[in-house]
Protein backbone atom coordinates (compact mmCIF):
# COMPACT_ATOMS: atom_id res chain seq x y z
CA UNK A 1 0.00 0.00 0.00
CA UNK A 2 1.32 3.44 -1.00
CA UNK A 3 -0.15 6.62 0.48
CA UNK A 4 0.03 10.06 -1.14
CA UNK A 5 -0.78 13.46 0.30
CA UNK A 6 -2.31 15.63 -2.42
CA UNK A 7 -2.96 19.37 -2.28
CA UNK A 8 -5.51 20.76 -4.72
CA UNK A 9 -6.98 24.07 -5.70
CA UNK A 10 -10.37 24.24 -7.35
CA UNK A 11 -13.13 26.52 -8.51
CA UNK A 12 -16.24 25.01 -6.96
CA UNK A 13 -18.71 26.86 -9.19
CA UNK A 14 -19.57 23.83 -11.35
CA UNK A 15 -19.55 21.22 -8.58
CA UNK A 16 -22.01 20.02 -5.99
CA UNK A 17 -19.34 20.24 -3.30
CA UNK A 18 -16.29 18.13 -2.50
CA UNK A 19 -18.00 14.92 -1.37
CA UNK A 20 -18.92 12.24 -3.90
CA UNK A 21 -22.63 11.93 -4.65
CA UNK A 22 -24.55 9.47 -6.78
CA UNK A 23 -26.40 11.94 -8.99
CA UNK A 24 -24.25 15.07 -8.88
CA UNK A 25 -20.80 16.10 -10.04
CA UNK A 26 -18.29 16.55 -7.23
CA UNK A 27 -14.63 17.51 -6.89
CA UNK A 28 -13.78 14.25 -5.14
CA UNK A 29 -15.55 12.29 -7.87
CA UNK A 30 -13.44 13.98 -10.55
CA UNK A 31 -10.26 13.35 -8.54
CA UNK A 32 -11.16 9.67 -8.12
CA UNK A 33 -11.70 9.19 -11.86
CA UNK A 34 -8.37 10.84 -12.67
CA UNK A 35 -6.44 8.99 -9.94
CA UNK A 36 -7.77 5.55 -10.84
CA UNK A 37 -6.89 6.12 -14.48
CA UNK A 38 -3.43 7.44 -13.55
CA UNK A 39 -2.66 4.51 -11.23
CA UNK A 40 -4.56 1.86 -13.15
CA UNK A 41 -6.07 0.61 -9.91
CA UNK A 42 -8.73 1.34 -7.33
CA UNK A 43 -7.86 4.25 -5.05
CA UNK A 44 -9.00 4.85 -1.47
CA UNK A 45 -9.28 8.58 -0.77
CA UNK A 46 -10.46 11.08 1.79
CA UNK A 47 -10.37 14.88 1.95
CA UNK A 48 -9.54 17.07 4.93
CA UNK A 49 -13.15 18.22 5.02
CA UNK A 50 -16.24 18.79 2.92
CA UNK A 51 -16.76 22.00 1.00
CA UNK A 52 -20.34 22.89 0.02
CA UNK A 53 -21.68 23.28 -3.50
CA UNK A 54 -20.12 26.35 -5.09
CA UNK A 55 -17.38 26.74 -2.47
CA UNK A 56 -13.77 26.98 -3.67
CA UNK A 57 -10.42 25.79 -2.31
CA UNK A 58 -6.94 27.23 -2.48
CA UNK A 59 -5.38 24.26 -0.70
CA UNK A 60 -7.68 21.31 -0.08
CA UNK A 61 -5.77 18.28 1.21
CA UNK A 62 -6.62 14.67 0.35
CA UNK A 63 -4.92 11.34 0.85
CA UNK A 64 -4.80 8.69 -1.86
CA UNK A 65 -4.08 5.08 -0.90
CA UNK A 66 -3.12 2.71 -3.69
CA UNK A 67 -2.63 -1.04 -3.25
CA UNK A 68 -0.01 -1.19 -6.01
CA UNK A 69 3.59 -0.02 -5.68
CA UNK A 70 3.36 3.33 -7.52
CA UNK A 71 6.87 4.02 -8.76
CA UNK A 72 6.29 7.24 -10.71
CA UNK A 73 7.92 10.39 -9.38
CA UNK A 74 5.74 12.98 -7.66
CA UNK A 75 6.37 15.36 -10.55
CA UNK A 76 5.20 12.83 -13.13
CA UNK A 77 2.14 11.91 -11.05
CA UNK A 78 1.12 15.55 -10.62
CA UNK A 79 1.45 16.15 -14.35
CA UNK A 80 -0.53 13.01 -15.15
CA UNK A 81 -3.35 13.88 -12.74
CA UNK A 82 -3.58 17.44 -14.04
CA UNK A 83 -3.78 16.15 -17.61
CA UNK A 84 -6.77 14.02 -16.58
CA UNK A 85 -8.55 16.51 -14.32
CA UNK A 86 -10.93 19.25 -15.55
CA UNK A 87 -9.35 22.68 -15.97
CA UNK A 88 -10.97 24.03 -12.80
CA UNK A 89 -9.35 21.38 -10.54
CA UNK A 90 -5.56 21.47 -10.18
CA UNK A 91 -3.12 19.34 -8.20
CA UNK A 92 -0.53 21.79 -6.86
CA UNK A 93 1.44 19.23 -4.82
CA UNK A 94 1.70 15.47 -4.33
CA UNK A 95 4.07 13.53 -2.08
CA UNK A 96 4.48 10.07 -0.63
CA UNK A 97 3.72 10.01 3.08
CA UNK A 98 3.44 7.49 5.91
CA UNK A 99 0.97 4.72 5.16
CA UNK A 100 -1.30 5.73 8.06
CA UNK A 101 -1.57 9.43 7.10
CA UNK A 102 -5.20 10.56 7.12
CA UNK A 103 -6.14 13.88 5.53
CA UNK A 104 -9.08 14.53 7.87
CA UNK A 105 -8.17 12.84 11.13
CA UNK A 106 -4.59 14.16 11.21
CA UNK A 107 -5.58 17.77 10.47
CA UNK A 108 -5.40 20.08 13.49
CA UNK A 109 -6.93 23.27 12.08
CA UNK A 110 -8.68 24.55 8.98
CA UNK A 111 -8.59 28.13 7.68
CA UNK A 112 -11.39 29.62 5.59
CA UNK A 113 -11.53 33.02 3.98
CA UNK A 114 -14.60 34.85 2.74
CA UNK A 115 -14.46 37.66 0.17
CA UNK A 116 -16.94 40.53 0.27
CA UNK A 117 -16.79 43.13 -2.48
CA UNK A 118 -17.78 46.73 -1.84
CA UNK A 119 -18.37 47.31 -5.56
CA UNK A 120 -19.82 45.51 -8.54
CA UNK A 121 -17.23 43.22 -10.11
CA UNK A 122 -16.97 42.34 -13.79
CA UNK A 123 -14.28 39.65 -13.54
CA UNK A 124 -14.42 38.40 -9.94
CA UNK A 125 -18.18 38.20 -9.43
CA UNK A 126 -18.04 34.38 -9.15
CA UNK A 127 -15.68 34.70 -6.18
CA UNK A 128 -17.17 37.49 -4.07
CA UNK A 129 -20.37 38.61 -2.39
CA UNK A 130 -21.18 42.13 -3.46
CA UNK A 131 -22.66 44.10 -0.57
CA UNK A 132 -24.24 47.37 -1.72
CA UNK A 133 -24.91 48.68 1.80
CA UNK A 134 -22.23 50.55 3.70
CA UNK A 135 -20.59 48.37 6.33
CA UNK A 136 -19.17 49.56 9.65
CA UNK A 137 -15.88 47.67 9.66
CA UNK A 138 -14.94 48.52 13.24
CA UNK A 139 -18.22 47.11 14.53
CA UNK A 140 -17.68 43.98 12.43
CA UNK A 141 -14.12 43.60 13.72
CA UNK A 142 -15.26 43.82 17.33
CA UNK A 143 -17.88 41.15 16.69
CA UNK A 144 -15.40 38.94 14.81
CA UNK A 145 -12.98 39.13 17.75
CA UNK A 146 -15.65 37.52 19.93
CA UNK A 147 -15.44 34.36 17.82
CA UNK A 148 -12.07 33.35 19.27
CA UNK A 149 -12.37 30.63 21.88
CA UNK A 150 -14.66 27.69 22.56
CA UNK A 151 -18.31 28.30 21.62
CA UNK A 152 -21.49 26.40 20.91
CA UNK A 153 -22.27 27.14 17.25
CA UNK A 154 -25.64 25.42 17.23
CA UNK A 155 -27.29 28.66 16.05
CA UNK A 156 -24.97 28.80 13.03
CA UNK A 157 -25.12 25.24 11.76
CA UNK A 158 -27.41 23.70 9.18
CA UNK A 159 -28.96 20.32 9.94
CA UNK A 160 -26.55 17.68 8.64
CA UNK A 161 -28.15 14.32 7.85
CA UNK A 162 -24.70 12.79 7.33
CA UNK A 163 -23.60 13.71 10.88
CA UNK A 164 -26.75 14.05 13.00
CA UNK A 165 -24.89 13.52 16.30
CA UNK A 166 -21.97 15.87 15.57
CA UNK A 167 -21.05 18.13 18.48
CA UNK A 168 -21.78 21.81 17.86
CA UNK A 169 -18.86 22.90 20.06
CA UNK A 170 -16.07 24.44 17.97
CA UNK A 171 -12.78 25.97 19.09
CA UNK A 172 -11.99 29.04 16.99
CA UNK A 173 -8.32 30.00 17.05
CA UNK A 174 -8.81 33.42 15.51
CA UNK A 175 -11.07 35.49 13.30
CA UNK A 176 -9.80 38.55 11.47
CA UNK A 177 -11.13 41.11 9.03
CA UNK A 178 -8.85 43.00 6.66
CA UNK A 179 -9.42 45.27 3.70
CA UNK A 180 -7.62 44.98 0.38
CA UNK A 181 -8.75 47.79 -1.88
CA UNK A 182 -12.43 47.04 -2.60
CA UNK A 183 -12.36 43.56 -0.98
CA UNK A 184 -13.23 42.88 2.65
CA UNK A 185 -11.53 39.64 3.64
CA UNK A 186 -12.86 37.63 6.59
CA UNK A 187 -10.51 34.86 7.76
CA UNK A 188 -11.53 32.27 10.35
CA UNK A 189 -9.31 29.50 11.69
CA UNK A 190 -10.78 26.68 13.80
CA UNK A 191 -10.36 23.07 14.81
CA UNK A 192 -13.20 22.15 12.47
CA UNK A 193 -16.36 23.70 11.02
CA UNK A 194 -19.99 22.68 11.03
CA UNK A 195 -22.04 22.53 7.85
CA UNK A 196 -22.56 26.10 6.54
CA UNK A 197 -21.16 27.54 9.76
CA UNK A 198 -18.72 29.95 8.09
CA UNK A 199 -21.29 31.27 5.63
CA UNK A 200 -23.77 31.90 8.44
CA UNK A 201 -21.16 33.58 10.62
CA UNK A 202 -20.31 35.87 7.70
CA UNK A 203 -23.99 36.60 7.10
CA UNK A 204 -24.48 37.62 10.73
CA UNK A 205 -21.31 39.74 10.70
CA UNK A 206 -22.69 41.61 7.70
CA UNK A 207 -25.92 42.26 9.63
CA UNK A 208 -23.76 43.61 12.46
CA UNK A 209 -21.94 45.80 9.94
CA UNK A 210 -25.17 47.27 8.59
CA UNK A 211 -26.48 47.86 12.10
CA UNK A 212 -29.43 45.51 11.68
CA UNK A 213 -28.36 43.50 14.71
CA UNK A 214 -26.35 44.58 17.75
CA UNK A 215 -23.26 43.10 19.37
CA UNK A 216 -25.26 41.70 22.35
CA UNK A 217 -27.35 39.71 19.85
CA UNK A 218 -24.17 38.29 18.33
CA UNK A 219 -22.90 37.34 21.79
CA UNK A 220 -26.19 35.57 22.50
CA UNK A 221 -25.88 33.50 19.33
CA UNK A 222 -22.30 32.56 20.27
CA UNK A 223 -23.59 31.35 23.63
CA UNK A 224 -25.87 28.93 21.78
CA UNK A 225 -29.00 30.89 22.69
CA UNK A 226 -30.85 30.86 19.38
CA UNK A 227 -33.54 33.50 18.93
CA UNK A 228 -36.35 33.07 16.37
CA UNK A 229 -36.16 36.83 15.79
CA UNK A 230 -32.59 36.40 14.54
CA UNK A 231 -33.08 34.49 11.27
CA UNK A 232 -29.53 33.21 10.89
CA UNK A 233 -30.40 30.66 8.20
CA UNK A 234 -31.92 33.36 6.00
CA UNK A 235 -28.74 35.42 6.37
CA UNK A 236 -26.45 32.66 5.05
CA UNK A 237 -23.79 34.25 2.83
CA UNK A 238 -23.58 32.98 -0.79
CA UNK A 239 -21.17 30.12 -1.46
CA UNK A 240 -19.31 32.07 -4.16
CA UNK A 241 -17.21 34.13 -1.74
CA UNK A 242 -15.95 31.22 0.38
CA UNK A 243 -12.55 29.53 0.03
CA UNK A 244 -10.82 26.80 2.01
CA UNK A 245 -7.48 28.55 2.31
CA UNK A 246 -5.32 26.16 4.33
CA UNK A 247 -5.33 22.94 6.32
CA UNK A 248 -2.80 22.66 9.16
CA UNK A 249 -1.13 19.49 10.40
CA UNK A 250 0.95 19.01 13.55
CA UNK A 251 1.59 21.56 16.28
Amino acid sequence: MTTFKVILEYDGSRYHGWQEQKNARSVMGELRKAAEEAFGAKVEMQGSGRTDAGVHALAQVAHLKVATDARQSAEVLARRLNDLLPADIVVTSIERVARNFHARHDATNRVYIYQISTRKQAFRKRYVWWIKDELNLETMRRAAALLAGRHDFICFRAADAARPDESTIVVVEKAEIEVRDDIILIRIEASHFLWRMVRRVVGVLVKVGTGEIREPDFRKLLDGRCDPKLDVAAWTAPAAGLFLEQVRYGK
